[in-house]
């Protein structure tokens, strides 16, 4: 059974690019408008952007989360990825900060 298929998954992503031409956090801007245009539920925290949906999904946002640094100018960059799945229950974002969200 393809578990991490069938149920939402969070993925969290942190990008660090390097250019010499570019700042660095112009290019993180352009990696969330590349989280955002891909329609996946996300949040935004300090050190990384996580996110929401089925784990397809999901990969395919970070393959253009770094498609879109490199095209904006970076040079080089460090992609840290963690996932979170569980067999046969969804992993929600709220289920995680709902309460400090108060």
């Amino acid at each position: 059974m393809d578990f991490l298929n069938k149920n939402k998954v969070n993925v969290a992503v942190q990008v660090l690019p390097v250019s010499k031409s570019k700042e660095s956090y112009d290019l993180v801007d352009r990696a969330i408008e590349a989280i955002e245009k891909s329609g996946v539920k996300y949040v935004v925290t300090p050190f990384e952007t996580v996110m929401e949906g089925q784990y397809d999904d999901l990969m395919k946002v970070v393959k253009e989360v770094q498609d879109v640094c490199y095209d904006s100018g970076a040079e080089k960059l460090m992609c840290y990825v963690k996932i979170q799945s569980v067999a046969h229950v969804d992993v929600t974002i709220d289920d995680k900060i709902a309460k400090y969200s108060e």
